[in-house]
């Protein structure tokens, strides 16, 4: 599982060349990285100010909700928490944790959002570490993962612990689910055609197309990233899942932030990154995510048979190769401005 505020990019946005208007850009800084909201303004227009203001707003609700960075926030007061009698939480915090108890239940605890002993253990969390852990160490976190150990319930919303020192981090899903938050604040104002980006989470509304480039993992932080394919979404998310920046290296080993909870180590494997398209973000995301942990062959192999949408980028020594699954667009776009 991904630790901390997952930002592995996908690059730049580009209107299809037939659209005349420009689109009003509205950008700022959340959840550990940048956002951005792009729309075409309805009738009556909307004051761009108002909506920077409002989409602030949302996103601060959400990160005080979400973050495990911020010792007041809902979450980390949950995982403070060392009792296992329901505890109310907001609908925000119920929807994420329902979803992902299923995403759980359908990779094998691939995806585990009670991942987080781990996450903290390997240095992606609030406090950064310059080596791994020991065996012993890893061996005691995993002890406290297991996903089968959170309950859900919707009405009134709440979570419950089976075992006290459970501790969640939704940051595989958060900002997922944020632009999906974003894009209904958007249909709500009237808009009929936008974007909104936070991170490498990305979803369209309307009928316009929308091009968006996926990062190449091979590109060096201190050049301009490589594209390694453009396509128009239209109505759509798009999420990717990588090990490219947020990493450390310790005796010439290399360890990415996406933890197997499984084995409570990093994921290895062939895989540099995975993105995911689907109609919902919070889905996008979790299912990158859970597909990078999987890996190459295994990842792949579920993909295809639950019709996912899905780019895996598979690394080869220095070369990196694109492997869609069938459900992937066949035609990516190209061009646009």
């Amino acid at each position: 599982m991904k630790s901390g505020w997952r930002f592995f990019l996908v690059l730049g946005f580009f209107t299809a060349p037939f659209l005349a208007a420009e689109p009003v850009v509205l950008s700022g800084r959340a959840m550990g990285t940048t956002w951005t909201v792009k729309f075409f303004q309805p009738a009556p227009p909307i004051n761009p100010a108002t909506l920077h203001a409002r989409v602030s707003e949302k996103l601060e609700q959400l990160e005080q909700q979400f973050s495990t960075y911020r010792p007041t926030s809902e979450l980390s007061r949950f995982n403070a928490a060392k009792r296992t009698e329901w505890i109310a939480v907001s609908p925000e915090i119920a929807r994420v944790a329902a979803a992902a108890q299923a995403w759980s239940w359908r990779t094998g605890g691939a995806f585990d959002v009670t991942v987080a002993p781990l996450v903290q253990l390997w240095g992606f969390g609030a406090q950064r570490r310059a080596a791994p852990p020991t065996a012993q160490e890893i061996s005691t976190a995993r002890a406290r993962v297991d996903w089968r150990r959170l309950e859900v319930r919707s009405g009134p919303p709440a979570l419950r612990k089976t075992s006290p020192d459970l501790a969640l981090d939704f940051s595989s899903m958060a900002k997922g689910f944020a632009v999906d938050e974003l894009t209904e604040q958007l249909l709500a104002l009237g808009v009929a055609e936008g974007w909104v980006q936070i991170g490498g989470d990305i979803k369209t509304v309307g009928a316009r197309g929308w091009r968006a480039g996926i990062a190449s993992p091979g590109a060096s932080g201190s050049e301009p990233a490589a594209t390694a394919q453009t396509l128009e979404l239209i109505g759509r998310a798009l999420s990717t899942s990588g090990d490219a920046n947020n990493f450390f290296q310790y005796e010439g080993r290399r360890y990415g932030h996406i933890i197997d909870p499984r084995t409570g180590e990093p994921v290895r494997g062939e895989v540099a990154a995975v993105s995911v398209l689907d109609a919902s973000c919070a889905a996008s995301s979790a299912r990158a995510t859970a597909l990078f942990v999987l890996g190459a062959e295994q990842g792949f192999a579920f993909a295809v048979r639950e019709r996912i949408a899905a780019l895996f980028i598979v690394r080869t020594g220095e070369k990196f190769t694109l492997k869609p699954t069938p459900a992937w667009p066949q035609s990516p776009a190209s061009g646009g401005r």
